[in-house]
């Protein structure tokens, strides 16, 4: 829906960080109802696409610098149209001049004057292969050569550049559901580690060890989540930065890969998008407390054994805690980045609403009825306590 109305030909950036598609449980981005989107496997089909966007060094003018900070045309001449409307003109030459303005706003990039040749060297992306890995013979998480960056580190510096010369608004990282990380000194496929038992199904004995494989994981994830948020970061756009007018964020498929549940999924995110999120803080959407709930996710397999199958649908946070919808807070990221709504709050191209509703249902009661009951969004609009 997001790069239906902000992205070239409607289509997102989307980049495979393993350089291979993951099978169709784990597919997020789709060009229709029932057609999954291929994306892109490698940083070297982007660059491709990013050749014609990057320019030779010089001097900025004073209107290009403000386009460098995110103005559009209309922007820089605002003074001069607003000279303008005060002539006085017939009803037909005014409603030309609005068509115009409105033309303007939907048609004209933010160019970003930082997007040149120098910044390839500055993000590492000169002078090195940046064709997709072969699994399993290479490892996202091992270093290239004597550099400090990784093959996923790869990923995010062509996402920073894709940014930065706004060829696309709509930018995912896909990592690979099914992996087997060798280069953290892991020899079991992460999504099997999920279920605690190194194994696709529900009930078992623990892996040996699992909870420190997992945390293993997860920190490389967050190592290659703060990577990305300081190469944003460290790119100046006025007196901000690009992090501060993006919205960055790292989340998972489900909060607990055991229980498969979805309330306290933790959603980290960089960036105020422009002013309109807060930052600094944890916010509990829930119930406003300070206080959030751990969970139970470590729990099972503190000490070697079996976890019961009827267990396992425990083992992530209890059911009467946490049960924000996360429809709410797509709400909240499309309304920051300009998506618009028709008059059933549903994002639509062409529309001039706000976004309020988003998805077939926000009640896991609803959910578990696998479709037969009619779509109802029972909470609409988006998550005020993220508002800046």
């Amino acid at each position: 829906m997001c790069a239906q109305q902000l992205s070239p030909e409607g289509l997102p950036l989307f980049l495979h960080v393993s350089g291979r598609q993951d099978n169709t449980q784990t597919r997020i981005s789709y060009s229709a109802s029932t057609t999954p989107f291929a994306g892109f496997g490698s940083p070297a089909e982007v660059l491709a696409q990013l050749t014609g966007l990057l320019q030779g060094g010089g001097a900025v003018s004073a209107d290009s610098y403000k386009v460098a900070r995110g103005k559009s045309v209309v922007d820089i001449v605002k003074g001069d149209l607003e000279t303008l409307e005060r002539f006085d003109m017939s009803g037909a030459d005014k409603r030309k001049l609005t068509a115009w303005k409105e033309l303007l706003h939907e048609l004209t990039p933010v160019l970003r004057n930082g997007c040149s040749q120098d910044i390839l060297t500055q993000l590492g992306l000169t002078g090195r292969p940046l064709d997709a890995p072969d699994p399993p013979s290479a490892d996202i998480s091992v270093k290239i050569g004597s550099s400090d960056l990784d093959w996923a580190d790869l990923c995010s510096n062509v996402a920073v550049l894709s940014a930065l010369c706004d060829y696309n608004r709509v930018i995912w990282l896909k990592y690979p559901g099914n992996y087997v990380f060798n280069g953290l000194g892991i020899d079991a496929e992460v999504d099997n580690l999920n279920h605690r038992i190194n194994g696709s199904g529900l009930g078992g004995e623990c892996w040996p060890n699992v909870n420190r494989e997992l945390l293993t994981i997860d920190r490389y994830y967050a190592e290659k989540f703060a990577h990305l948020v300081g190469q944003l970061d460290a790119i100046e756009e006025g007196d901000v930065t690009l992090l501060d007018n993006s919205a960055t964020v790292w989340f998972h498929e489900s909060s607990d890969g055991g229980a498969f549940n979805l309330n306290n999924m933790p959603i980290l995110q960089a960036g105020g998008c422009g002013g309109y999120f807060k930052t600094g803080g944890a916010v509990n959407v829930d119930d406003g407390s300070s206080n959030l709930h751990r969970g139970n996710s470590e729990a099972p397999c503190i000490d070697p054994g079996s976890i019961p199958f009827d267990d396992i649908k425990i083992t992530g946070t209890p059911r009467e805690f946490a049960n924000a919808p996360i429809n709410k807070y797509y709400c909240s990221l499309m309304n920051a980045i300009g998506v618009k709504a028709g008059a059933d709050g549903f994002p639509a191209v062409g529309g001039t609403e706000l976004v309020t509703h988003y998805g077939m249902y926000d009640r896991t009661e609803d959910f578990v009825s696998g479709g037969a009951l009619p779509p109802a969004i029972n909470d609409p609009g988006e998550f005020e306590e993220l508002r800046a």
